[in-house]
């Protein structure tokens, strides 16, 4: 190999990326900051051993979190060099912990032909194993155990290394246990058990061990930070004491821990591979700096970092504009105004997203989008009324509206689950056609489960006579067994939190169309039903973009990571949205917010936009908020704010003259500010999460653990500071 070659593969480099690159033959962290050209630097450190010698393309393994990322990787290498890839360990943890196990299959205890359980199918194979075991789904909801299995997994755990509390948590230990021998009669293996499989058959088999640590003399880890316990250890495993680990991550966008991801594997690694070259990827070629500056600024406020400071050569560029609205519906409008001036400027709708921290927070945004015509794409998800909770939930109005609608009941005839299966639909389906009527019309002349579900849908319809259309969806969502159903799920949050904003859509509608005035027999309140349908109809049916049409993008935080747009609005930046009111009762929650938060900022190139709003449509209510304590760690300098235009009401009126614009000094009528720990002479010791209400009926929400979560009046709450 001539040094012209070998210079052909470095040439661009920055010198930190270089000096990544070019490593020696030890373990090494690279610290690679948002924007910092990650991907080149591991793809070209895997050409750079490959070209020098220092090992054969089936030597080394490189791990990737995605499919898509593996092949992005293998396309470079084959323009960087003449290689064929085929024979590359280059793929997922799962991927190549399934190559792996089909190599070695008697060994791990597997037929040669086994089968991966996708997560529809596990679920499926779960819910066949209770009924065999005779476990009521209501205590133990299937998608309870299923999140407990795989969650017990990605620990390393088999169910005989389980602890067991009480009986509730043994019965889970004992399905888990039938549900292993279950998958081993049967030759199947879900996700999570093609790494602990692999993990455990590397740990027994001493010679299959050594066979990899002998091939595998260079080990190369994308998204480090994004690493779970049990693919850590794997990693530990197959490296073994020779082996070399080249780690690339970032500490600071480290946003999954509810999917089981450890910051805390990064130091790990540092001591457990004595790691001596820590390489840190600072320069930026994303963002001006004054979107890196407040980005910077942010994080900084965490602890317990392994530190860098990312900066750029492309200038200081606009300020970042903060938006305060006078409501969440402002907040919409300044949106599509500066949309559009950004249009009118020559910005195209595809270099635009638009960001939130809960799927929630869309529909008012979805809503003003629909209303200018301006195209949209949700990234990663389903538009508000498009999302399968919000689908049922009107199911269930419709049918309020209108009882022999066939669609919406069977659609939630046995949803949530009411034990009327495949047959008796079919046999209702059969008695409507014989009847020459609807299914509703048939359902009436049965009893059992079939009569039950008509009584719930009767009881609904006599509960919402006299209501008003907000009250209207919270009865369905409540009554229906939607909300309990979702408690039970792992990221059921979200879809209780949409279900929550239905009612606050219902609540927008009732005041921007006829009003809440409603007759004793309910009658307007019909008539407001229906075209309260009839909207959602509308807003579901037309208007997300079609796939390759120029489209706003609109997404949660965690789907925008790993991509990056021209223009950025973060909107919601409130106490209790972002950061979310939930990190307050878990470790290390604020800390992930604050990650989160700084992923956000750093999807910006040219221009920031940050928003909050004074007051909120949250839950059917209004809630007044706080500006979010991530405004208050961004240096004054680098900010441009824009007030609202729009006359506040009184009640935040009082609330904006006696409170500073620092939400860590608050001084306002209510002067608890949510975060802050309090004291109750009754409750004990408690976190502010939530407060609502006007200057002069004021109600502060506090979580006092075992206490529960409680509203009190302000005037008559009589809490002291911690």
């Amino acid at each position: 190999m001539t040094t012209h070659d070998q210079s052909s593969i470095i040439a661009g480099l920055n010198d930190k990326q270089l000096e990544a690159v070019t490593l020696p033959h030890e373990s090494a962290l690279i610290l690679a900051g948002a924007g910092s050209g990650k991907t080149r630097v591991l793809t070209t450190r895997i050409a750079w051993l490959i070209q020098t010698g220092q090992v054969s393309p089936t030597g080394l393994l490189a791990v990737t979190f995605t499919n898509k990322a593996a092949k992005e990787m293998l396309t470079r290498l084959t323009s960087m060099l003449p290689i064929n890839t085929r024979g590359m360990w280059v793929g997922t943890f799962h991927g190549l912990c399934n190559r792996l196990l089909r190599a070695h299959h008697r060994e791990a205890l597997l037929p040669a032909t086994f089968q991966i359980l996708d997560s529809a199918d596990q679920l499926s194979a779960i819910k066949r194993l209770m009924r065999i075991m005779n476990v009521d789904d209501e205590k133990f909801p299937p998608k309870q155990v299923m999140s407990y299995i795989n969650g017990c997994k990605e620990e390393g755990l088999r169910a005989h290394s389980v602890q067991a509390y009480d009986q509730h948590s043994k019965r889970m230990q004992e399905i888990y246990d039938e549900y292993d021998k279950q998958c081993q009669r049967e030759g199947v293996a879900d996700f999570a058990e093609l790494l602990l499989r692999c993990y455990e058959l590397l740990s027994r088999d001493a010679n299959i061990r050594q066979h990899y640590q002998d091939r595998f003399k260079y080990i190369l880890v994308d998204e480090f930070q994004d690493t779970n316990r049990l693919q850590y250890l794997w990693l530990k495993l197959l490296a073994g004491k020779t082996g070399v680990v080249f780690a690339v991550g970032d500490d600071d966008q480290s946003i999954y821990a509810f999917r089981g991801a450890r910051v805390g594997n990064m130091h790990d690694f540092e001591r457990d591979f004595s790691v001596e070259n820590i390489v840190k990827l600072e320069q930026n070629y994303r963002s001006h700096s004054n979107i890196l500056d407040a980005a910077n600024a942010i994080i900084s406020n965490n602890r317990n970092r392994l530190g860098k400071n990312l900066w750029t050569a492309s200038g200081k560029g606009e300020p970042v504009r903060v938006y305060q609205a006078y409501n969440d519906m402002d907040e919409a409008s300044y949106l599509i105004d500066e949309i559009q001036s950004l249009q009118n400027e020559g910005t195209h709708l595809s270099d635009i997203a638009i960001l939130y921290r809960s799927n929630a927070q869309s529909r008012v945004i979805e809503h003003a989008l629909f209303a200018s015509n301006i195209a949209y794409r949700v990234y990663g998800g389903l538009r508000f009324f498009e999302r399968a909770e919000i689908k049922h939930a009107l199911a269930y109005m419709r049918l309020i509206a209108n009882p022999e609608d066939d669609t919406a009941l069977l659609r939630v005839i046995n949803f949530p689950a009411r034990g009327i299966g495949a047959r008796s639909l079919e046999q209702l389906q059969e008695s409507a056609r014989k009847m020459g009527g609807s299914l509703w019309n048939a359902a009436l002349q049965l009893s059992g489960k079939v009569g039950s579900f008509v009584s719930l849908i009767k009881q609904i319809q006599q509960e919402s006579i006299g209501i008003t259309l907000p009250e209207i969806a919270e009865l369905c969502t409540s009554l229906s067994g939607l909300k309990t159903f979702y408690q039970t799920e792992k990221e059921g949050e979200d879809r209780i939190a949409n279900l929550n904003e239905l009612v606050s859509a219902a609540t927008s509608f009732m005041n921007q169309d006829i009003g809440s005035s409603i007759d004793e027999n309910g009658e307007i309140a019909q008539s407001l039903l229906v075209q309260f349908l009839t909207h959602a109809s509308l807003e579901a049916g037309e208007h997300q973009a079609e796939a390759g049409r120029e489209a706003v993008q609109l997404m949660t935080v965690h789907a925008a990571k790993g991509l990056e747009f021209k223009t950025v609005f973060i909107t919601g930046l409130e106490e209790g949205l972002c950061p979310h009111e939930q990190s307050m009762y878990e470790s290390n929650g604020l800390e992930e917010e604050r990650r989160l938060m700084y992923v956000a900022v750093t999807r910006a190139r040219q221009k920031l936009y940050l928003s909050y709003a004074q007051s909120r449509m949250l839950h059917g209510q209004v809630r007044y908020g706080i500006p979010s304590r991530f405004l208050d760690e961004i240096p004054e300098g680098l900010l441009k704010r824009v007030n609202s235009t729009k006359p506040a009401t009184k009640p935040i009126d009082s609330f904006q003259q006696s409170k500073s614009v620092s939400s860590s000094s608050q001084k306002l009528a209510m002067p608890w500010r949510i975060g802050q720990n309090v004291a109750h002479a009754k409750f004990g010791q408690g976190v502010v999460v939530n407060y609502e209400g006007n200057a002069s009926d004021l109600r502060v929400q506090v979580n006092f653990g075992r206490e529960g979560l409680k509203w009190l009046a302000l005037e008559y709450a009589k809490l002291e500071a911690v």
